[in-house]
């Protein structure tokens, strides 16, 4: 049973700090692309930042410099450091994972930033 929870989200002030987690169990961790998504309130989900098995990263423009991926392959997990945060970057976020097109998601941790 392949399972993504995610955690760290909650209420910030804008210019605030927030880091999400996500632990990974089911799926073989290393080889699968992992991603947060974000989704506002009467908007389309929208893909955060992506990272391959072999760490390459990419972000959405509105979050360049400001967000950070990461991965622990030996502990399962995916991060997501939030800096600098911004009223516009309120949303539940989810983490994903893909594999040849193979993919699930988590439950979603909600962020709130208040300006």
């Amino acid at each position: 049973q392949v399972r993504l929870v995610e955690s760290g989200g909650g209420l910030v002030q804008a210019g605030g700090s927030l880091r999400l987690s996500c632990a990974a169990s089911g799926i073989i961790f290393s080889i699968n692309r992992m991603a947060w998504y974000r989704q506002a309130p009467g908007k389309q989900r929208e893909l955060v930042a992506s990272i391959t098995s072999g760490g390459g990263t990419t972000y959405v423009d509105a979050v360049k410099g400001r967000f950070t991926i990461s991965r622990d392959n030996a502990k399962s997990t995916v991060d997501l450091q939030m800096n600098s945060l911004k009223p516009e970057d309120t949303a539940v976020y989810y983490c994903n994972s893909n594999r040849l097109s193979r993919e699930f998601w988590g439950q979603g941790t909600q962020v709130t930033v208040s300006s």
